[in-house]
C-alpha cells in the first residue's frame, strides 16, 4: 500500500489548515441522512452526515448542527428530531434538504408519518431513529446535539446512500 504524503506537523507546532482538514473527512464514508423535526417552534429538515452513535445505555446518538443553518432554531427550540437513514433512491431529496429549498418544498417531495416525539419520519427510510434532545455542546460553528433515541422504526431496505469523496454512492445490501 503506497500512503499519500499529507502536510504534517511536527510537535504539533502548526494548526491543521482547513481545506487539508475538508479533503481528508471527503475520504470519511458516512451515511446520508435527514434530520427533521416539528412541535411548536414548527417544522423544519436538513441533511447530514455528522451522524454517529455515542452510546446504547441509554440508546444515544449524536447530530452535528451548524449553528448558521436555517434549520438550526428550529431543531433547537422544539427539542426533539428525527434521524432518517436513506436508501440509494433517495439521493434526490438528500439535495433538496441540503440546500436553500423552502422547507414547505422539501416536505412536499416525500411522504412522511409522525413519530413518538411529533417529529416526520420519512416512508422508505432504511431506519428512523426519534429522538428527544438531551443536550449540546457548542464547538466551532457547530452545535452537538446528544439525542437520546425514544423509538426506532425499521424498513425493509436491501441498501443505503453514503457520501464519500464529495460524491453519493449506493451501498447494497446483504443479500
Amino acid at each position: 500500500m503506497q500512503l499519500a504524503q499529507c502536510e504534517t506537523t511536527s510537535q504539533f507546532s502548526a494548526p491543521v489548515m482547513r481545506e487539508d482538514y475538508r479533503d481528508a473527512m471527503a475520504r470519511l464514508a458516512a451515511a446520508v441522512n435527514i434530520i427533521t423535526t416539528d412541535g411548536s417552534s414548527g417544522r423544519a429538515g436538513f441533511t447530514a452526515t455528522a451522524v454517529c452513535s455515542v452510546t446504547d445505555e441509554p440508546p444515544t446518538l449524536l447530530v452535528c448542527l451548524n449553528r448558521s443553518a436555517s434549520a438550526h432554531p428550529i431543531v433547537t427550540a422544539n427539542g426533539q428530531l428525527c434521524v432518517n437513514t436513506l436508501a440509494g433512491a433517495q439521493r434526490d431529496l438528500s439535495n433538496l434538504f441540503g440546500g436553500k429549498t423552502p422547507m414547505a418544498e422539501r416536505f412536499a417531495a416525500a411522504q412522511w408519518s409522525t413519530g413518538v416525539t411529533g417529529s416526520p419520519l420519512l416512508d422508505g427510510a432504511t431506519v428512523s431513529f426519534d429522538c428527544r434532545i438531551s443536550h449540546s455542546a457548542s464547538v466551532g460553528t457547530h452545535d452537538i446535539l446528544y439525542c437520546e433515541v425514544l423509538a426506532v422504526y425499521r424498513r425493509d431496505s436491501s441498501d443505503a446512500l453514503v457520501y464519500f469523496g464529495r460524491n453519493y454512492h449506493g451501498l447494497p445490501g446483504a443479500v
